[in-house]
């Protein structure tokens, strides 16, 4: 499952773009590397009992503030998630990243700006499903980042 927000315009952010791709504008003059902005990225962990620490990595959440991009990819492997937890209620934690997932783009958060969104998502927490540390780095396509991160740190 991906959720992705699209671009807003709102009085901190400008015109319509589209996700992943950056408008030329003067910040732009005399950069080094054109289109390599910063992103943020936690990785969206499944803990079946919060009191043992134990968990699976289940998907990635991705930000950039010069894309106006945030998104996250979800995928539960149910058999990994069992080998932690046999008794682990699975249509609990389908819920909850379905919520986690739709909090980029729908609910309450919606009239946020992105990266308020992309805060209270990452805000840590004791429940089932948790966000992991915020991390960082550059990137010139936030959607393409959003795979690699997935396929590299959610996929066996």
């Amino acid at each position: 499952m991906t959720a992705g927000a699209p671009p807003q315009p709102g009085p901190q952010q400008p015109g319509p773009q589209q996700p992943g791709r950056q408008q030329a504008g003067p910040q732009q003059a005399g950069r080094q590397q054109p289109g390599t902005e910063v992103f943020e990225y936690a990785v969206i962990r499944v803990v079946p009992r919060v009191e043992r620490g134990e968990a699976i990595n289940v998907g990635v959440i991705v930000y950039s503030q010069q894309f106006r991009y945030l998104c996250a990819r979800v995928e539960l492997d149910t058999g990994r998630l069992l080998a932690l937890d046999p008794r682990a209620d699975l249509d609990a934690v389908r819920g909850g990243l379905r919520a986690f997932g739709k909090a980029c783009t729908e609910g309450p958060l919606a009239g946020r700006r992105l990266g308020e969104r992309f805060r209270w998502l990452t805000a840590p927490r004791s429940t089932v499903v948790q966000p992991g540390p915020v991390h960082s780095g550059l990137t010139a396509d936030p959607a393409a980042e959003l795979t690699h991160l997935f396929d590299t740190l959610v996929l066996p």
